[in-house]
């Protein structure tokens, strides 16, 4: 028995071992699948590529919750990426955030430079990525099908670099003078149609209690300097013949900001400030203080630039904003100088560009990326949103659905960052729009803005010279224009103070590249002999 126990006990123990061992190898093989399962899932998270965007955005607006952004969450499905979407108000704050990216050499993939040297300080570094092999008609078709042509791209270039690309743009120009017409009812006075009816209003806008509450707190005019600058938007320049932002007179190049005429128009603006017609805090407003004076009802004549921008339709509009305070105030367009233009013909401005230390394959996404926001299906997503839920289509007519649309404002207007790549003009599809909101009143703004005169401008796109800083020349250029307007009071020292200004910052050198730039393609459209 003894020795039958033991074999029975040897039996037992080696079944026992068996069946550890067997448990054993179960196991193991159990946990090496689902550690192979655990990393399968890590290494597919991983192969979700990451792209960092940095864009500009309208003031007031942003992004939502991705779960809330319809938009971003069909982006990211359609192309299998992480988008990480950066947005900022264009401006000096925007320039320091993105010099900030590249001090710790963290610059995003792709970003809109919205600076007045259109990144020729980040090409001159070698900071930005050659695009010919993500900017052509094989990567980006909708580019080049809807908005862009080679001969444009090709002028838009930094000395035979291809470091940069227009974002498209619309080609109407809506830059215009509006003034309130409540006010000018209240106290008999017909729209202004030259200068001198123009500094009339102005007086009577100031002293004449324009919005009869019997309080002297209104000017006639308001612009934003933003504490550095004399602002474009003067209609002092346009008195002098000036015109925004280059001209043509015969067959010379005219930069609105530096001419001799520069003299004159300091001078016109010192007599509209000595006579307190002007708000009085133009000098340190930036924009969003000057739509807010205009819309509180302190001054009743400014400028706007966007087709939209005195829309009844458009619930951000300086009429719809006015409205809010006063039910009355109604603002319209007008133009004081007959049949001189403020403005010239609409040119490739905002650039978008790579940085150089993206992977190729990054940069080949974003391209797919921008080119599927270039199309049709792209373009319709990110401005009117969703089809059935915010519009209606019937063949090439879009018909929006108002009562839908305040999920979209409600959450940031976030429609207005995403469609940062493409203008609102669906006519570029053969689209036609019907928005039940757009008045009669936004119909007649529409017709009288694009009717008003424009000058043929100069016919291309002009490019520094390298190695030159274009920067460094305009702030010099807005330092003396300021003394000379603030601290002396006259402009008769322009001539001295504008030689200085060409010698000592290069500014002759960059002038005079321009108008070879602008020679040569007067040349090429056989403009000139």
């Amino acid at each position: 028995m003894k020795l039958l126990s033991g074999k029975t006990n040897l039996v037992f123990t080696s079944l026992t071992v068996f069946v550890v061992f067997i448990s054993f190898v179960y196991f193991q093989s159990f946990k090496m699948r689902a550690v192979t399962d655990i990393g399968s899932t890590a290494v597919e998270a991983e192969q979700k590529m990451e792209l960092n965007w940095f864009v500009s955005s309208p003031s007031g607006t942003y992004l939502p919750d991705p779960e809330e952004d319809f938009v971003r969450q069909t982006i990211e499905k359609r192309f299998d990426v992480q988008l990480n979407m950066i947005y900022m108000e264009p401006g000096e704050a925007y320039d320091a955030k993105l010099a900030a990216f590249h001090a710790s050499n963290d610059p995003p993939d792709m970003w809109l430079h919205m600076g007045e040297d259109g990144a020729a300080h980040y090409a001159l570094h070698n900071v930005l990525a050659d695009m010919k092999y993500y900017v052509n008609e094989d990567m980006m078709p909708n580019y080049f099908k809807y908005w862009m042509s080679e001969a444009e791209l090709k002028s838009y270039q930094f000395h035979n670099q291809f470091v940069r690309a227009p974002v498209p743009y619309d080609k109407n120009s809506y830059r215009s003078y509006y003034i309130r017409q409540d006010w000018l009812d209240r106290l008999n006075l017909d729209i202004p149609t030259t200068y001198e009816e123009y500094i009339q209003v102005l007086r009577a806008f100031t002293y004449e209690d324009p919005d009869g509450n019997e309080k002297a707190d209104t000017y006639g005019f308001t612009t934003a300097g933003y504490g550095t600058s004399i602002s474009l938007e003067w209609p002092e320049y346009f008195k002098n013949g000036l015109v925004y932002p280059y001209k043509l007179e015969g067959k010379q190049f005219i930069d609105m900001q530096t001419d001799p005429r520069i003299e004159q128009v300091i001078q016109d603006i010192l007599f509209v400030l000595q006579e307190r017609l002007v708000d009085p805090d133009w000098f340190l407003n930036d924009d969003k203080q000057k739509w807010n004076n205009a819309i509180r009802g302190r001054a009743g004549i400014v400028l706007g630039d966007t087709k939209d921008f005195a829309f009844e339709s458009n619930p951000d509009s300086i009429q719809a904003r006015s409205k809010a305070y006063d039910p009355s105030a109604r603002w319209v367009p007008f133009h004081p100088f007959g049949d001189q233009p403020i403005r010239s013909v609409v040119i490739p401005d905002v650039p978008f560009v790579f940085s150089v230390n993206a992977g190729a394959e990054q940069l080949k996404k974003s391209a797919e990326i921008l080119d599927w926001l270039a199309g049709e299906e792209g373009f319709l997503l990110t401005h009117y949103g969703r089809e059935q839920v915010h519009y209606i289509r019937q063949g090439k007519a879009i018909e929006r659905i108002p009562s839908a649309l305040s999920d979209i404002e409600q959450k940031g207007d976030f429609l207005k960052i995403w469609s940062f790549f493409t203008p609102d003009t669906p006519e570029v599809f053969g689209l036609h729009v019907i928005d039940p909101r757009v008045t009669e009143t936004d119909r007649s703004i529409f017709e009288q803005i694009i009717s008003m005169p424009v000058d043929e401008g100069i016919g291309t796109i002009l490019t520094p010279p390298l190695g030159v800083d274009v920067q460094s020349f305009r702030h010099r250029q807005q330092e003396l224009q300021i003394k000379l307007l603030l601290e002396e009071k006259s402009g008769k020292q322009w001539p001295q103070y504008r030689e200085m200004l060409l010698n000592d910052t290069k500014g002759g050198i960059i002038l005079a590249h321009y108008e070879d730039q602008v020679q040569k393609a007067l040349q090429r459209m056989k403009r000139l002999p």
